[in-house]
């Protein structure tokens, strides 16, 4: 089947809307959640959106790549339209340089309940209001890499399916199960008592008087734990931390009293996603 590769000519054309023009939060559709598109972008976000099972709408490609690094997904996806344009074109459109060339709208899969996901991990994470694109994306990316089996995350945080989000993360936001909290696990009361309910053991990372060290012995050897990670600046609430089982601190030099939330994760996955033995 030919490929469907349309020049672009009219900056107007409705067609283009969606990488032009739409903001993230009209791309998202909250009225109407079912015709919500994201916008993934670079080839590898791109490829494992596809393997992820997205439902591609339209490709975004800059001309030199058509034939080299797009090629082999535009060839997956041979009946969705393609538009095309030099570099320079394509940065006037869009208002920034793309990634890598290449940008595909596609629709916004559906959210699975957070018990199905709670059902499945052993190791969780629970992303509290963090609000940053480029941190939660940092955040999916050392999940997926270090040994965390799910991500749940309060209605404050900022959408995995943003396009900064989803990019910085590789396309681990189509890797790693995640979800929204929704009211049957309202955050934090009744959220923190559905996990225990669950089987799982908390773990809010923070520093207060009572915090133990991340490798503390206890936590690895917890079945099913749950890793608590707090908004930018303020970190956690104050009841979510008092609900949890444990409150971990990870030691530091230099009188350096917290890391950035997404670096903070890397340490956090990396020993507390390890199983017991």
């Amino acid at each position: 089947m030919m490929l469907q590769i349309m020049e672009i000519k009219d900056f107007n054309a409705p067609e283009l809307d969606v990488y032009a023009r739409l903001t993230e939060n009209q791309l998202l559709n909250r009225h109407e959640p079912e015709k919500g598109i994201f916008i993934a972008e670079s080839p590898k976000v791109i490829e494992r959106a596809l393997d992820g099972g997205c439902i591609p709408l339209s490709f975004l490609v800059e001309h030199r790549h058509l034939e080299t690094q797009a090629r082999e997904l535009l060839e997956r996806c041979p009946e969705v339209p393609v538009y095309t344009a030099e570099f320079d074109v394509l940065t006037q459109l869009t208002g920034f340089k793309l990634t890598r060339g290449m940008l595909c709208a596609m629709r916004r899969p559906g959210l699975p309940k957070p018990e199905e996901i709670c059902r499945r991990a052993k190791r969780l994470v629970i992303l509290e209001n963090v609000v940053n694109p480029t941190n939660v994306g940092a955040i999916f990316r050392s999940a997926a890499a270090l040994y965390m089996d799910g991500i749940l995350l309060t209605a404050g945080c900022s959408n995995p399916l943003y396009r900064r989000a989803a990019r910085v993360s590789m396309g681990t936001v189509f890797q790693v199960p995640w979800t929204f909290l929704d009211d049957s696990f309202a955050w934090p009361d009744s959220g923190i008592r559905k996990l225990h309910t669950m089987g799982f053991k908390t773990a809010a990372m923070a520093l207060s008087d009572d915090s133990v060290s991340i490798d503390d012995p206890a936590l690895v050897k917890e079945e099913k734990l749950a890793v608590i990670l707090g908004t930018e600046g303020d970190g956690l609430s104050s009841s979510t931390i008092a609900d949890c089982d444990y409150t971990v601190r990870i030691p530091m030099s230099h009188n350096v009293d917290s890391l950035n939330v997404a670096a903070a994760s890397a340490v956090a996955f990396w020993q507390l996603g390890r199983r017991p033995v």
